[in-house]
């Protein structure tokens, strides 16, 4: 579970990013959060995951008050978030395997179990033949999709996508939104950020819609300001 209460995020500069948000969002649900470049989209997720904190407001995740944890307890809270990238942010002096097994080496598995999860995620994305490859060698889709193997490959309880198919052609978009589907159909709480209102309609998932940082619509319900 995700609650946003009276959540508020004003960047440095007294930029608003968000403006009094309250949303609720259960358990095993797959979520779409559309909105205009700047509605916030970005930083409901990078809040979520504790990359930026709330300016005011409560964050509730799982049962946690995102507020009440400590910075050095924020890697522990991450174990249970998987979160990808518009730009990939792969390492690329790295391999395929290296970068999809960082989180596991991270959280300090043991290496036969590394080699066995990050199998199964490349796998899981059609990629275990490039295993062995740098991300350089592969296109913009495969990148992509090496990130999202990577955010899974610790069997997170939560997906977030922060614009993943923005660089991808319409198939490739489709083909990515479809396996997100399959995550969350085996239990996982999935938010994806997305511009793209037309393809996001086509998947019939609940949308929420933001405008310069506050709920426009939720559900397809207007929201009265």
């Amino acid at each position: 579970m995700i609650r946003f209460t009276n959540v508020y995020m004003t960047y440095p500069g007294g930029s608003e990013a968000l403006k009094n948000l309250n949303l609720h969002i259960d358990s095993g649900e797959m979520i779409y959060i559309t909105g205009r470049s700047g509605a916030g989209k970005s930083t409901l997720l990078k809040l979520i995951a504790l990359i930026d904190r709330a300016t005011r407001g409560q964050i509730i995740v799982n049962g946690q008050n995102l507020e009440r944890v400590r910075h050095n307890r924020i890697p522990y809270f991450r174990r249970q978030i998987g979160f990808i990238f518009q730009d990939h942010r792969l390492l690329y002096d790295r391999t395929v395997f290296d970068n999809v097994s960082l989180p596991l080496v991270i959280a300090g598995y043991r290496h036969k179990e590394i080699r066995k999860r990050a199998q199964a995620a490349l796998d899981k994305v059609g990629l275990l033949n490039k295993i062995n490859n740098y991300p350089m060698a592969l296109s913009s889709g495969e990148q992509q999709r090496v990130g999202v193997a990577r955010a899974v490959v610790h069997r997170p309880i939560y997906l977030l996508a922060d614009e993943p198919t923005g660089n991808l052609d319409p198939a490739l978009s489709w083909e990515t939104m479809k396996l997100f589907e399959q995550f969350n159909q085996v239990g996982v709480t999935v938010l994806i950020a997305s511009h793209d209102l037309d393809m996001i309609k086509r998947m019939k998932k609940r949308i929420i819609t933001l405008k310069k940082g506050r709920l426009l619509t939720h559900a397809g319900t207007p929201i009265k300001e």
